[in-house]
């Protein structure tokens, strides 16, 4: 097999977010213009702005834009590009956008349709993978997908199994099935999603290993035969089956394991004829024993800790091999260097079940010179930037940061610091959970499998023990906001409730959960925090009363959000903003308390009634509705079902009660705070 020249000088990017901005900087280094495509949603994107050139294929939906075939192509032809490359999503596997790109003359920096194929239908890549020798984890891939016989499969495994869509990834129409009872609902989920997302309902199923690690092969061939692993990664930890930390090389792997694993992807690879950037993933037992998973036809998100460990830029090997080149190295040219973490960030709040967020980003920057960390050890992959929006439309991944230290502590060291010097205002996002996820005993110890998370879900998403400095800084911001205080002392230039015989005092209730202030309406509940703040003269000290404490308070702003918080005469130097209805404090280790603020003089603190109506948690499709009107249910019972982000989310009976009505059917979209429902709690 050999591949002619096809030398290209502009280079379609058929992406948008940090893979577009991604490819575009080694474009560019290389020499090549660079053509990004957009939809409605992204016209202002980072992206979009840092291209030579950009062409609109639609509106905001994926289907209507970036999924469309002939959009993409008819954009390398308007602007002259001689390659697309698809990042990872999108059309990354798709094999009839290869097979229209040869039809078109335009060079796919990626493999052969063919190959595509192969992989792409999960039960027959099992198959063929079995075939070459290589070891599978039980299960069943056949075609026949009669839910009675799916069933029957799933009691014959065992279980747990995992149920995941056969033309699929990314955690897509994947679910684990603990027991048989619930084996029908996870199906038809798993169908739903799948259907989604790739236009197929085709199940396989697994036996689920209960303390397997995620240990994927970076491999890479070129068209004259050669094929080469860069080593592998650990991606153990995820959520929803979706990586959260990646690091490589993969802990504990001995010379020979490293070596027969990644010989047996290359294997693989080249059994299908395989051209450009491929990952091979496997499950890792604790016997060291290793079953193959799948294979992605594309460059993965994580490809960064590889380029860090070796030196290497995939980016520019894909594009050198799509020209027809041979692969810059051979095997035995290849070496490790050091350790590599990446912490993916993302849109979404992690007490709240991962549920994607949405907004406007006020700030989002990397303060390396103020954390002293070095911008050779450390980088911020980003498709966002200050002022840009988060839409509800795409993945809800903002950013990849990517660290590297002589071995795996120094690393994780740095990790952590870069986390703390990551500063992103105006969204929610996961970037405190990243911080405990890399500080926990477990993780440090290398104690991983993919159900890290749910084993130590208790200590991850346990909330955070909040510190009077904590209570007493967000007080102070809060009610300096309120009294909005001047320079001058006299009474007519002050709007703080100023009075001749007393001190004004002003009570503010301070609470860590929930995106409203709903809870800091309720003084009497276990989590609200109660601060009453006076001071005699405006240039005076705050007496802050905090539960059963007197403190004589002072805040001074510093540079940034650097704040100087004195009690009792002890003066600590914290980072506190007012973000999003409340006040962020963080401590100089880095970890973040978020407290949600409302002065509380003039509220009514009467007993509350329940909620009557359920209000969708972020912008979204409905995709079912499970009961009907007039249905009585009981608490924590399925009632309607939600996309957003690719991703479903169930929305369940706040009590026992009954539904009085749905506001929108199958396939409406709602918005943030839409009300979903009428609901009748019993008496």
């Amino acid at each position: 097999m050999t591949t002619a020249m096809k030398k290209f000088d502009t280079v379609l990017i058929a992406n948008r977010g940090e893979i577009a901005c991604r490819v575009m900087r080694t474009a560019r280094a290389m020499g090549l213009r660079t053509v990004a495509v957009y939809s409605d949603a992204d016209a202002n994107a980072r992206h979009v702005r840092e291209a030579d050139e950009a062409v609109r294929l639609g509106p905001a939906s994926a289907r209507e834009s970036y999924l469309r075939v002939e959009a993409v192509v008819e954009a390398a032809r308007r602007t002259g590009a001689g390659a697309i490359h698809p990042g990872y999503g999108f059309l990354s596997e798709n094999g009839p956008f290869v097979e229209a790109l040869d039809q078109a003359g335009i060079t796919f920096v990626g493999p052969p349709a063919s190959a595509i194929a192969a992989m792409g239908d999960k039960s027959a890549a099992k198959a063929r993978m079995h075939d070459a020798g290589v070891p599978l984890v039980p299960g069943y891939h056949g075609d026949d997908q009669d839910d009675a016989l799916l069933r029957a499969e799933a009691d014959k495994i065992g279980y747990p199994v995992l149920l995941k869509a056969s033309a699929g990834g990314g955690g897509k129409g994947m679910r684990v099935v603990e027991a048989g009872d619930g084996f029908q609902a996870a199906l038809d989920g798993c169908r739903r999603e799948s259907q989604a997302a790739f236009g197929d309902q085709r199940m396989l199923i697994e036996k689920y290993l209960t303390q397997p690690r995620h240990v994927e092969v970076q491999v890479f061939c070129d068209g004259h035969g050669n094929g080469v692993y860069l080593f592998e990664r650990d991606c153990s930890v995820q959520r929803r089956h979706q990586k959260v930390l990646e690091e490589a090389p993969a802990p504990g792997m001995s010379a020979a394991l490293r070596r027969e694993m990644g010989e047996a992807a290359v294997r693989a690879a080249k059994e299908i004829g395989y051209v450009g950037a491929g990952t091979v993933e496997f499950l890792l037992d604790a016997d060291g024993s290793f079953y193959f998973m799948e294979m992605n036809t594309r460059l993965q998100v994580e490809h960064p800790v590889t380029e860090m460990i070796t030196g290497q830029d995939l980016v520019e090997w894909q594009l050198r091999v799509a020209m027809g080149e041979r692969l810059p190295l051979a095997q035995d040219e290849l070496t490790i260097s050091g350790h590599s973490f990446e912490a993916r960030l993302y849109a979404e709040d992690p007490e709240q079940d991962f549920l994607p967020a949405t907004g406007t980003l006020t700030r989002f920057a990397l303060d390396l010179e103020g954390a002293g960390l070095d911008a050779h050890k450390v980088r911020l992959d980003s498709g966002v930037e200050s002022g840009d929006a988060v839409s509800m439309h795409y993945d809800p991944m903002l950013a990849k940061l990517i660290v590297h230290g002589a071995d795996r502590d120094q690393a994780l060291a740095t990790l952590n610091r870069a986390l703390a010097a990551l500063d992103v205002q105006g969204v929610v996002t996961n970037r405190a959970f990243l911080q405990r996820l890399a500080t926990h005993p477990a993780f440090k110890g290398c104690d991983l499998d993919t159900r890290f998370i749910e084993k130590h879900e208790d200590t991850l998403l346990a909330p955070r023990e909040i510190t009077t400095e904590a209570y007493a800084s967000a007080a102070l911001i809060g009610l300096k906001q309120l009294s909005r205080e001047c320079e001058s002392d006299s009474p007519w230039d002050r709007h703080d409730g100023f009075r001749l015989n007393a001190p004004n005092t002003i009570r503010i209730s301070l609470c860590a959960t929930g995106h409203d202030l709903a809870r800091a309406k309720a003084p009497d509940a276990e989590d609200v925090v109660v601060v009453e703040g006076r001071r005699e003269t405006a240039a005076g000290p705050w007496q802050l009363v905090i539960g059963e404490r007197t403190l004589t308070a002072r805040i001074q702003h510093l540079e940034g959000d650097a704040v100087a918080v004195t009690l009792d005469g002890h003066r600590r130097r914290l980072q506190a903003r007012l973000a999003d209805n409340g006040v962020v404090v963080m401590a100089d280790t880095g970890g973040e308390t978020r407290l949600f603020w409302r002065r509380i003089d003039a509220i009514d603190h009467g007993q509350h009634e329940a909620e009557s109506t359920l209000t969708a948690p972020m912008h979204g499709t409905v995709v079912a509705l499970l009961v009907e009107p007039g249905q009585k249910v009981e608490k924590g019972m399925p009632l309607m079902v939600m996309e957003a982000m690719k991703m479903e989310h169930t929305m369940a009976a706040p009590a026992d009660g009954s539904v009085e009505s749905f506001h929108f059917a199958a396939g409406d979209t709602v918005g943030q705070g839409d009300v979903l429902l009428e609901f009748a709690p019993e008496e």
